[in-house]
């Protein structure tokens, strides 16, 4: 990575004052202020079927940032989902699920609070389900990890710390049509979700959550996927 990089907030309104501390807590990496590097993107995630968006623009300088790239090799997708589990809100549909979130948070878990800035891809409505699903035991890793590369989601950067957000510029904004982003991001769901199809009527014979909590599989398995990028 640069060390001065460009980046772009999606948002129904201009911001030019990110504020450390404000926000949802359970976005995928918990509370921060989500960007991309990809305008393209940041108009997508801007904008809804009924309104158009924004998508403000910003420099920030990452020398001096501590920063966690789940998107590395020292990282597997279960410590991707991990951080979701923990952070974003799962609905856990039998006790098979309940203590599958555990179990990841504890073996695969990774403490983004720890850091300056987050590198990871966005857990966008399709590829939510697809975890979610995983989590309550009805696809394999092996079967996630595959269903999470076919819809490009998008790496997505976001800044956590107060020192993180002191190095964001205001650079202005684009206005995001809702015409063309809308449709463009409905595309990208919809094709995901035609090719997840395909994925499960396919036989698999993988590792399913159930299995890795019983087998007491950690994160240096040969087994698990390595992360979404490879």
């Amino acid at each position: 990575m640069d060390k001065l990089i460009t980046v772009y907030h999606g948002s129904e309104k201009i911001i030019e004052m990110p504020t450390f501390g404000e926000g949802k807590r359970n976005n995928d990496f918990g509370l921060g202020f989500y960007c991309t590097e990809s305008a393209d993107l940041a108009k997508e995630w801007a904008v809804s079927s009924l309104r158009n968006g924004f998508a403000n623009c910003y420099s920030l300088d990452t020398e001096h940032l501590n920063i966690l790239n789940l998107n590395g090799a020292d990282y597997t997708i279960l410590n991707w989902i991990a951080v979701l589990v923990e952070h974003r809100l799962f609905s856990i549909k039998t006790p098979v699920a309940g203590r599958a979130k555990r179990y990841l948070i504890d073996h695969f878990g990774v403490n983004v609070n720890a850091y300056d800035l987050i590198i990871g891809y966005r857990a966008d409505d399709s590829y939510f389900d697809y975890a979610e699903s995983f989590l309550n035991n009805g696809i394999t890793v092996e079967q996630l990890a595959r269903a999470m590369r076919i819809g490009k989601l998008g790496e997505q950067i976001v800044i956590k710390s107060q020192f993180a957000f002191s190095k964001l510029k205001y650079e202005g904004f684009d206005v995001a049509e809702k015409d063309r982003y809308y449709v463009l991001r409905k595309a990208r769901d919809d094709e995901a979700n035609r090719l997840y199809t395909e994925i499960l009527e396919e036989d698999s014979d993988g590792l399913y959550m159930q299995d890795i909590m019983r087998g007491g599989i950690k994160n240096d398995d040969p087994r698990i996927p390595g992360n979404l990028s490879k």
